[in-house]
């Protein structure tokens, strides 16, 4: 089959044809007909997971058709239309019968602890636990949207921190799980502050509903740095007579907004700026949804958790949902009050994802990347 191959951290992805993966005990093959490309892609290609192993195909959000069952499998057979979390659990542990596999301590991620859907065909383990079932009116490019950003948002508004409606929720970073995270808070009835460095995401997040938009003049990625944070609040000047800086002009930007700061925020993008900018956005006994990884690339990030203990505010981790979780979520997008169509921005093929994925981090789109492994 052909697949999306790294040779080494950093290697220049290539395409070429490799075996095709066989059932695992209890598992299936599924025909890949569309994954997600999104920035966990770009850590493994980075170095910043050490569960990979090179060479080594990535993709982790996935739909399409089981072409093969393997020994143990009861609910699942050939030609069935499925998706699957990012996570699949072991679905024996005592989280998994919990319902709460995302945490399982024997997970297996596809592209991460083992090749993954940048290819024709993926191997998914524990399949009768992980498999999640895709309705004839929603379409694969859509179901594969949902497989970590989408479900990843929806779990951490809806089960984690649990907004509800009339708060005031702020989103930083508008790729794709912060416009997932958009959309999801405005069917819930919250009132949505989005905060990115590109005016076209943010266009798009107020189209999905957010009812301000703060544009950022530096990068969302990096280190803290003292450039205003916002256009409209450069003027702003910090605390104690120090010079303006991203920090204090986001959390007064949304102070203002808010009058007093937010209920809810969560960091879709994971660096050390953005969650010490959600962290202060937020008002007294707030709730930070992290859903951006923080890998310690250089030393853990720090946070201001001064600002934590004072204003006793709640830090919630949100790590995927599992397929138990996934019936819900659906049914919302079968009756049109999740729309996760509308956060696909493009489709693209192998070879271009190829030339995409080294430069991931960087790149200005307003929306989710889907790939066709056979375009």
């Amino acid at each position: 089959m052909r697949a999306l191959v790294l040779d080494a951290v950093r290697a220049r992805p290539e395409i070429r044809e490799v075996p095709e993966p066989a059932a695992p005990d209890g598992g299936v093959v599924v025909r890949v007909v569309a994954t997600g490309l999104c920035r966990s892609d770009w850590h493994a290609w980075a170095g910043h997971d050490d569960g990979v192993a090179f060479p080594h195909v990535p993709g982790h959000e996935l739909a399409g058709v089981i072409s093969e069952v393997g020994p143990g499998v009861t609910l699942w057979q050939v030609g069935d239309r499925v998706t699957v979390p990012f996570v699949a659990g072991c679905g024996t542990c005592e989280w998994c019968l919990a319902g709460d596999a995302q945490v399982c301590p024997d997970q297996q991620q596809p592209g991460f602890t083992y090749w993954g859907s940048f290819a024709e065909y993926v191997a998914v383990h524990a399949a009768d636990a992980n498999l999640v079932r895709i309705p004839e009116s929603v379409d694969f490019a859509t179901a594969a949207s949902l497989g970590c950003r989408f479900a990843t948002a929806y779990r951490a508004l809806v089960g984690r921190a649990r907004v509800v409606e009339g708060e005031w929720v702020t989103v930083v970073g508008a790729g794709g799980v912060g416009l997932s995270s958009v959309m999801i808070a405005r069917a819930l009835g919250a009132r949505v502050i989005a905060v990115d460095r590109n005016a076209e995401a943010l266009a798009v997040a107020a189209d999905l509903g957010a009812e301000h938009t703060l544009l950022t003049e530096s990068g969302l990625s990096g280190a803290p740095d003292p450039a205003p944070a916002a256009t409209f609040v450069s003027a702003f000047a910090a605390e104690a007579g120090r010079e303006p800086n991203r920090f204090t002009n986001v959390a007064r930007a949304v102070a203002d907004l808010t009058g007093g700061g937010s209920h809810v925020a969560v960091d879709a993008v994971g660096s050390e700026q953005t969650c010490a900018d959600a962290v202060l956005s937020l008002r007294r006994r707030g709730r930070l949804a992290q859903v951006g990884l923080l890998p310690a690339i250089e030393g853990h990030p720090r946070v201001p958790m001064e600002r934590v203990i004072g204003w006793e505010l709640d830090l919630l981790g949100s790590h995927g949902m599992a397929a138990a979780d996934y019936p819900g979520m659906m049914a919302l997008i079968e009756q049109g009050a999740l729309e996760p169509q509308r956060l696909i921005e493009r489709t693209i093929g192998l070879d271009e994802a190829a030339a995409l994925l080294p430069v991931f981090d960087r790149a200005k789109l307003a929306g989710m990347t889907i790939i066709d492994p056979r375009r």
